[in-house]
């Protein structure tokens, strides 16, 4: 047989058409993937929305105000049921939200449907007849793999048309979210992220693979962005259905690494099983009287645990095995298997909604109006995350020690939150104490405060002439009941606030 190279070698006007046509098949085929490409575009970008915010978060440093509204925007994608997928903290504390489909310049009025602070996602929809008619819905897809190409949609910053950006997945593992702070699973992409990115979908064959939710932070590194994986979004999507916030599940016990050899003989475990040690059991937690501190738990459902509290998700993830519990909704049941004193056992712990907070330092809330309690000019308000995050962007350094110290306490029934004197507001009725802030009141009349409903009401109902506040370290503050009731008021005309508590703190 004699080949075409030898042919055209022979006869240089045949090599010229062999070429000719090697470049025009090369065209061709490079025109029918970017016709595709745009096509699969096309078919996306319609389905992508950009999402208007007017913000006007709670100042927890004087609870009865607003702090100054401000307007924002994100990204969201149209999914099944006429709703729009987004993140939490683009409609966070919104007053007002709108919704404007590409290339279209008007925008509708928008309403929040569902909403889940902890994956950092929410539903939004629009209720204007026709306005979803055109619009396509993306289905969810499963996770890419690790070094798959991902496309991120979008509206961010420096435009207003629709920006897409490609990159590749490199990471999946548990991360805490920028938003409310939870610890759960997330994808990293190397695809640029800015402001305005924020809800917008990370596609994969024409799905929805993840919503991007936050970029890197710190600026040690580069074009690192994070996004809510698929686990996560159909987790929220069944949640939502009976339109009830259930959130993710916890069984109510901690644990730590056992990496220690020695750790791990002390524990009664062989050279071939790995495990986390339990080191705290809630009261009121489904764990309460099954585990038990110094426990080891070897497995969550199917999944094994490393001695570095890894589970393995697949041939190439291995992520935190918290996982494993978030993966469950409330009234479900979670398998562990666990070894006491060299003994293993397995039990079904039934999954229950998380208690509020099992530290005494709640995380930060959202959409809520806050506590708070003046009496005799003392502005007294439950110690939290938004009370310590107002301290500004670098609040781990500015805000007072003994409130970060804080978050490291375990909350208990008899102890279930903190109650901080914030400041005073000067007057006759508080002389000596004008210069006290960010007190953490322990004992009121040497009675233990349990919450901050309960340090109100002892408050209210003092029957004592005197009414004496005590710190852990012993100091006081001592007021005198009948004036401070007497002289709230004038203090309320003098600091122009509306009320000496907020709404719904006694019940009437």
């Amino acid at each position: 047989m004699i080949s075409i190279t030898a042919t055209a070698k022979r006869n240089p006007r045949k090599m010229a058409i062999i070429h000719s046509i090697g470049f025009l098949l090369v065209g061709i085929f490079a025109s029918s993937a970017a016709m595709a490409q745009v096509g699969e575009i096309r078919d996306i970008e319609d389905s992508v929305i950009k999402i208007y915010t007017t913000q006007a978060a709670p100042d927890y440093f004087t609870p009865w105000r607003l702090l100054t509204p401000r307007q924002s925007s994100g990204s969201g994608s149209v999914i099944e049921g006429n709703l729009i997928l987004t993140n939490a903290h683009v409609v966070a504390n919104a007053s007002y939200v709108q919704a404007q489909k590409h290339n279209d310049p008007r925008r509708y009025q928008a309403r929040v449907t569902f909403i889940s602070h902890e994956a950092d996602l929410a539903l939004i929809t629009v209720d204007e007849p026709g306005f979803f008619s055109d619009l396509r819905a993306l289905a969810i897809g499963d996770l890419p793999a690790p070094l798959q190409e991902v496309s991120v949609y979008g509206y961010p910053i420096g435009g207003k048309s629709l920006s897409i950006t490609k990159g590749i997945l490199s990471r999946v593992e548990q991360q805490t979210y920028a938003h409310a702070g939870s610890y759960l699973l997330a994808g990293q992409i190397d695809a640029a992220i800015n402001p305005g990115n924020s809800g917008g979908p990370v596609i994969v064959d024409k799905q929805i693979v993840g919503v991007v939710m936050q970029a890197n932070s710190g600026g040690r590194a580069e074009n690192l962005g994070y996004f809510v994986p698929p686990s996560m979004i159909r987790h929220v999507l069944t949640d939502s259905k009976d339109g009830v916030h259930d959130g993710f599940p916890d069984l109510g016990f901690r644990t730590q690494t056992l990496d220690s050899p020695s750790a791990k003989i002390a524990y009664g475990l062989d050279e071939d099983q790995d495990g986390v040690l339990v080191i705290k059991v809630f009261d009121d937690a489904p764990a309460q009287g099954i585990l038990q501190e110094n426990d080891v738990i070897l497995s969550i459902d199917e999944y094994d645990i490393a001695e570095d509290g890894s589970i393995q998700l697949s041939e190439d993830i291995l992520t935190d095995y918290k996982h494993a519990i978030d993966l469950h909704h409330p009234d479900e049941t979670v398998a562990i298997t666990f070894s006491r004193n060299g003994i293993v056992s397995t039990t079904n712990l039934p999954s229950q909604r998380a208690l509020d907070s099992y530290s005494l330092v709640k995380s930060e809330q959202f959409d809520k109006t806050p506590e708070y309690y003046i009496y005799g000019g003392i502005l007294f308000v439950p110690l939290n995350m938004n009370l310590i995050k107002r301290w500004g962007n670098d609040w781990s350094r500015t805000a007072p020690v003994s409130l970060l110290q804080a978050r490291n306490e375990w909350s208990s029934p008899d102890r279930r939150e903190l109650v901080v004197a914030l400041q005073v507001l000067a007057s006759d009725v508080n002389l000596g104490y004008h210069d006290w802030r960010n007190w953490i009141v322990q004992y009121v009349n040497d009675e233990p405060v349990r919450d901050f409903a309960h340090f109100a009401e002892m408050v209210k109902n003092n029957p004592a002439e005197n009414l004496v506040m005590e710190n852990k370290n012993g100091y006081q503050l001592v007021l005198n009941h009948e004036d401070a009731v007497a002289s709230e008021e004038e203090i309320l005309s003098r600091y122009r606030i509306p009320a000496a508590h907020s709404a719904g703190l006694f019940r009437e």
